[in-house]
């Protein structure tokens, strides 16, 4: 998974697993690994079918505990007469996946003829299914009935994606990205402090075209700009990314606009801004853009073997124009890049573009800026709250800019 899907700090929750027979029941294997890497507990269950695949032993060695199997054998999980009962009563969240046509019809009819099925009938807290099969069978009017009445009945519903499934066939069936399915869970689990919030985030560098070939730009990945989208989705928020050129994904439930452009970028923010309750701009994006040459390619003989001079023009501020047009009851928050000064050009740049919060970082410092997963902020607020951070994650940074301006 991409680093801005990395959050930590889940410390004290616990999320049953439940597995079914799938040839893509080994990728839940990763699954516990990402779940334990944020900070969280895992126990299992494995239904027989999923033995044939995957033995309990590889749940139990990467540290699920407990790991339950049949209703009635001998287990390592001490094999009591309330094991079916257990998981409702420790675990915040239950997950099933990949889960088979078989599991889902049971648990839309409410049978309980094995031990996930009894542990699933017992959960009252929230439960996550995530079905994988073949497409003939996912299409079946039987499966769909099943899968419309989980909805009703309150399962999150993390629907298959399509494509090439081990039969050989095609079409829908194949198992959800993990980042779909881990994103889920952990939503489930994070305070929804932002729920019903509509939130603005942009991200990654413009790109300023010159000739048919070339452009202005700058190295942002857009890592932190997606871990503040990733931790305003997790704790709520409605998101809409404005997403320069990068490589960074998101899971369904977060809406992107991607531009390439500041004159873009702008039009995109401008149209969004009203509608939007916080908007976070980490974009880096280009103050200039290089006066075009034109549709073709510069050749290097139109300057005669000599150097060439490149014009520029000022390109127009987001930040300063939202933050001109800012409603009450809207916050902004706004990030910028230094490589020195950082808190007189912090305190100059939230002033001067009417924010309620600016995080500043010193770009020349190892570990902090572009292209790594850590900054070190200075942050600032409107009540002239100060707060200077060690070398953090950026996960960490964004989940505590946004407590920063809750708190506010």
């Amino acid at each position: 998974m991409q680093a801005h899907y990395a959050f930590a700090g889940f410390m004290g929750k616990r999320v049953h697993l439940g597995v079914t027979g799938s040839i893509a029941a080994y990728k839940m294997l990763d699954f516990v690994r990402s779940l334990q890497e944020a900070d969280c507990m895992v126990s299992a269950t494995l239904t027989e079918s999923c033995t044939k695949f995957i033995q309990p032993l590889s749940f139990e060695a990467l540290g699920a505990s407990p790991v339950y199997t049949a209703m009635f054998s001998d287990s390592s999980a001490g094999d009591t007469a309330f094991d079916h009962l257990e998981p409702g009563q420790i675990a915040d969240v239950m997950v099933i996946a990949p889960a088979s046509a078989n599991t889902m019809a049971k648990l839309a009819f409410g049978l309980a003829d094995d031990m996930l099925s009894c542990q699933a009938l017992a959960f009252s807290g929230p439960k996550i299914i995530a079905p994988a099969m073949n497409p003939r069978m996912w299409a079946n009017p039987a499966t769909q009935r099943n899968w419309a009445m989980l909805d009703e009945l309150g399962f999150i519903r993390v629907a298959p994606e399509s494509g090439n499934v081990a039969c050989g066939d095609t079409g829908t069936g194949r198992l959800a990205p993990m980042e779909e399915i881990f994103t889920a869970t952990l939503k489930t689990i994070s305070p929804q402090d932002l729920a019903g919030k509509k939130v603005l985030i942009t991200l990654g560098p413009t790109r300023e075209p010159w000739d048919a070939v070339r452009f202005w730009s700058n190295p942002s990945s857009g890592t932190m700009g997606a871990c503040m989208a990733m931790a305003a989705y997790l704790r709520g928020a409605d998101v809409t990314v404005v997403a320069g050129p990068t490589n960074v994904d998101f899971p369904s439930g977060v809406t992107v606009v991607s531009v390439q452009t500041a004159a873009q970028m702008f039009e995109a923010c401008t149209d969004l801004w009203p509608d939007m309750d916080m908007a976070c701009l980490t974009a880096a994006v280009a103050d200039y853009h290089p006066v075009p040459f034109g549709d073709t390619k510069f050749k290097k003989t139109a300057s005669d073997g000599g150097g060439i001079t490149v014009e520029f023009e000022l390109n127009q501020d987001i930040l300063k124009t939202l933050g001109a047009t800012k409603k009450t009851g809207q916050k902004l928050i706004g990030f910028a890049a230094e490589t020195g000064n950082i808190k007189s050009e912090a305190g100059r740049k939230l002033e001067s573009k009417n924010l309620d919060l600016i995080a500043a970082n010193d770009i020349s410092k190892d570990g902090s800026g572009f292209g790594v997963p850590t900054n070190q902020m200075f942050v600032l607020d409107r009540h002239g709250r100060a707060e200077t951070w060690p070398q953090l994650p950026k996960t960490e940074v964004a989940w505590r800019l946004w407590d920063h301006l809750l708190l506010g």
